[in-house]
Formats: C-alpha cells, structure tokens, sequence
C-alpha cells in the first residue's frame, strides 16, 4: 500500500455538523494509523482555496448533511479534478432527496412507503393523511426535522400554527404513512451487504438524540429477527446501492411491521455519507464480519483512489456477534 496524501473533509455548516466532526477526526486519525498523510479541513466559504494550497492525492468526504451530501462538494471536486471518497455527483442529488429517490427506485421494485409533498402551511388546516403519518424534510439526514403525527400527540389537530416543529423551519414537507414496527438499517460496502441492525430506542424513537447519545438506543447486530427479513434487508439495500450508482459505504434504513412478514418491510432512505462516529452503525456492522475501523476506512479509499479493492478487505473476515446499549 502507497501512502497518499489525504485531505479530510469535516464541519460544515449543516445541522449535522456535529457528527461530522466526530467521523471526520476519527476517519483522519485512522487514516494517520495506516500511514497517510493527512490534512484536516473544517469547511469553510473558502475550502477550494485551501483545498488547491493542500494538493492532496485524495479528498475523504466526512461530512453529512448539505453542502457534502447534496452534489454541491462533489461538483466541486470533480471541476478541481480532485479523487473523493463515496458517491459522486449524480447520486449524491437524487440520494439526498427521499421524492427523487423514491421515484428512482419504487419503480425498479423496491417497497418504499408511498407519500406527498405538503405545504407546511396547509397541515395547520387540515391533516394531509390520515394519523399516523410522518412529516420529515425532503433532504435532512439524521432523523433532523422528523415529526410522527398521532391521534394521541402533543401537536394538536389540526397542528397549532405556534407548535414547535419542522413546519416552522421547512417551506415543503414530505408527509408519508407511519409504518408500525421495527427499526432496520443495513450497510453496503463495495458490493457487498455486511449485515442487519436492529434499533431499539429507549424513548420509542429513533431521533437525532437517540442515534447520537450514548445509551439511548440498544443496537442489536445483528439483529434478531428471521432469516428471510435479514436476507430481504441486505438484497434490497444491495439493489438500492447499485441502482443510484453508490460508491464506497452506503446506509440503507427500513422499516419492518413483523405482523406482515416480508410484504411489512418498506426502505425509508439510503444514506450515501453514513456516519463513521464511534456510535455509528457502518463501522459497527464492519466490526461484526471482522473488519477493523481502520480496515473499513481503508476500504472506502481503495474503492475511491483503487489500489487493492474492497473485495480483498473484506476477505477472511470473522464474524462476531455484538448487543450493545449505544446510540446511532
């Protein structure tokens, strides 16, 4: 392995920036371990300046959320000619938006949960579904915006004008049936399915809070549940990835309502800048077939600047079986 000068993208300033910095540091200081160059850069207005004054042979991209996840930072490289890690352009928009990617991919078979753009000044009139339904932004990640609308909440019905919610901060909603039961997510890298999570928060939701403190949500990897949903899971998480064009690591999210079976499983989101943080899912499903942190980010550079390939990393792994009390 050839060491590489490696620019770490991190920050920025989307509501994500927190979790940004975690994964940016720990991707960089792993990097560091395997015996790269690194250069770290909080984004700023001025990162093609100093990406042009660092000249690295790579860009790895730790943010999440706009400007990293849109296609906005992934333009930008690809006009400085500049390799980056994880999804170019194309896919980085329609990824980043749950319309353009259910129209991508529910057409192509995959079960997604049906749903429309709403107003957010019209909810206040009347429901836009019928309770319970979801309301979440057409492009956050992170469960940032999200509200779930029953009969029985705080919101009120129709929903207060003064109720603290994502229709104060979004113009335009995505409002989409509530699906009953389990949290799933699976993780792609490469071509290759690493494994099923099970999510279990102790607030009843899996929220920013839950996904990003320590000890409120249970992840169960992998998770306990029939082996045709597991399989299920990572064909459908497979398909997405290669259907969008996905590179490097990818994060598919689902819903499983296990009175139903398989036709009870519907794919929320694919999350194309899934987090590397400590309390991240990717590295804990990389963890399970018996790939080390560093082994992972290793492999999301082979993919982006190829050298040995991820299919080599992956090889000879040992499974493991992990019940944590973490967050996301």
């Amino acid at each position: 392995m050839n060491a590489l000068h490696i620019a770490v993208l991190m920050g920025g300033w989307s509501a994500e920036r927190p979790v940004s910095l975690q994964s940016g540091n720990g991707c960089a200081d792993a990097l560091e371990t395997l015996g790269h160059r690194v250069t770290r850069i909080d984004m700023g207005r001025d990162v093609a300046a100093r990406l042009a004054e660092a000249a690295p042979d790579l860009v790895f991209n730790a943010l999440h959320g706009s400007p990293g996840e849109d296609g906005s930072v992934q333009g930008m490289l690809d006009l400085m000619g500049i390799p980056y890690t994880h999804s170019g352009l194309a896919t980085s928009v329609i990824a980043i938006d749950k319309v353009l990617t259910k129209q991508m991919l529910v057409p192509a078979g995959i079960p997604m949960p049906g749903g429309r753009i709403v107003k957010s000044a019209d909810i206040h009139d009347r429901d836009p579904l019928q309770r319970p339904y979801v309301l979440k932004p057409i492009n956050e990640g992170s469960s940032v915006g999200v509200a779930i609308v029953t009969d029985d909440g705080n919101y009120g019905n129709p929903i207060g004008r003064d109720v603290k919610g994502p229709w104060q901060e979004f113009d335009e909603l995505l409002a989409e049936p509530y699906v009953r039961g389990r949290e799933l997510t699976t993780a792609v890298l490469g071509d290759r399915a690493l494994g099923v999570t099970e999510l279990k928060p102790k607030n009843g939701w899996y929220d920013f809070d839950a996904k990003y403190t320590d000890g409120l949500t249970e992840h169960v990897c992998p998770a306990d549940i029939p082996d045709r949903i597991a399989e299920a899971c990572k064909s459908l998480a497979l398909e997405a990835h290669r259907l969008l064009g996905c590179k490097g690591a990818s994060r598919s999210d689902f819903r499983w309502d296990d009175e139903r079976d398989v036709d009870g499983l519907f794919l929320l989101e694919v999350n194309t800048q899934p987090g590397m943080t400590p309390l991240s899912l990717v590295p804990e499903q990389a963890k399970h077939i018996g790939m080390s942190y560093a082994e992972l980010v290793q492999a999301i550079v082979d993919e982006a600047f190829p050298r040995r390939g991820v299919d080599e990393a992956l090889k000879d792994a040992k499974p493991q079986f992990l019940t944590k009390e973490r967050g996301g």
